[in-house]
């Protein structure tokens, strides 16, 4: 039996996360998914990631061309940024994408102008690298329903709208799991509440929605998963107990975002609102000072850009109201 090597793990059922090693290790997981020698990357990581990807294949014994689908959950850079730079090492692949988001990974511009707004350009060149795009006429647009095959299984492509209009989720019958990207949330493994895996929900900029999100989390325990596997991090059990809390914190979130009066609403005033709450939830969990100090820090960077996905929502409800 394969064991983890540190960055890739072999979780059963032809399963294997891969840490994409963005920003810090347990942060970013890419999935590869082999059946009766043929193979599927579900998520990338970002253009930097790519090496560690096609690693993985030699670790296992799988030549390039057994790669059929690359198949990024959402745009968003650390889960779609190296998808480029991975058509063109794996000549048999095809780009699976949401049809919202397959004209940003085939002309990336907007896409990375957008990223560049956020993180500035310097960080940017770290973290993400440069982005190449995909040859439209490798790309597959993945609209609800659509199943694809992989080996002896069918993988099947679910909207999941909720952190991103652009999103889907991946069904795989034979683990009986999602592979969810960012709408099953955060669950880093170094923090816990109690008897089970934190989850807390990512508001990244620019497509917060909660209400799609929350018939998402309808969407996704209807097939009666046994497993998800999320990007941020890892595999994850006991479904509808961890869909239970990331529901009811989807609304808390949203809810303390709208407490604030508007002219209070900056940037700075939503991250110490949630920073607040998620001290709050991880104090309930049994976390003592310093356990809770720590999960805060692993927090950090979530905040930030959770804080900023808030105003831009509120932004939004402000501009369609009457």
């Amino acid at each position: 039996m394969l064991t983890s090597t540190g960055w890739l793990t072999p979780l059963g059922h032809g399963v294997h996360c891969i840490d994409t090693g963005y920003q810090r290790p347990q942060l970013a997981a890419a999935y590869l998914v082999v059946d009766a020698g043929e193979a599927a990357f579900i998520d990338t990581g970002t253009a930097r990631s790519a090496e560690r990807l096609l690693a993985a294949l030699e670790h296992l014994g799988l030549e390039r061309r057994a790669v059929r689908w690359i198949c990024p959950t959402h745009v968003h850079l650390d889960h779609a940024g190296g998808a480029g730079v991975l058509l063109q090492e794996l000549p048999q692949a095809r780009l699976v994408v949401h049809p919202r988001g397959a004209r940003h990974l085939v002309d990336p511009g907007r896409l990375e102008a957008g990223v560049r707004s956020v993180y500035g350009d310097a960080e940017f060149e770290r973290l993400f690298g440069r982005i190449v795009p995909a040859p439209a006429a490798r790309v597959v647009e993945a609209g609800d329903g659509l199943e694809l095959p992989l080996g002896k299984r069918v993988l099947g492509f679910v909207d999941t709208p909720g952190h991103a209009r652009h999103h889907y989720s991946v069904w795989d019958p034979a683990s009986r799991g999602f592979f969810t990207g960012d709408s099953f949330g955060l669950a880093y493994p170094e923090v816990c509440c109690a008897d089970r895996p934190f989850v807390f929900p990512t508001t990244t900029p620019v497509q917060f929605d909660p209400e799609a999100w929350d018939q998402t989390l309808d969407r996704y325990l209807a097939r009666r998963p046994e497993r998800m596997y999320l990007t941020h991090f890892g595999m994850v059990g006991q479904v509808p107990a961890l869909a239970a809390d990331l529901r009811r914190r989807i609304a808390a979130v949203a809810e303390l975002a709208r407490g604030l009066p508007r002219a209070e609403r900056s940037i700075s005033a939503l991250r110490g609102k949630l920073a607040e709450y998620l001290a709050t939830e991880l104090e309930s969990c049994g976390l003592g000072a310093q356990a809770l100090e720590a999960a805060l820090r692993t927090f950090a960077m979530d905040l930030d850009l959770n804080a900023q996905g808030l105003q831009v929502w509120l932004q939004r409800l402000d501009a369609q109201a009457p």
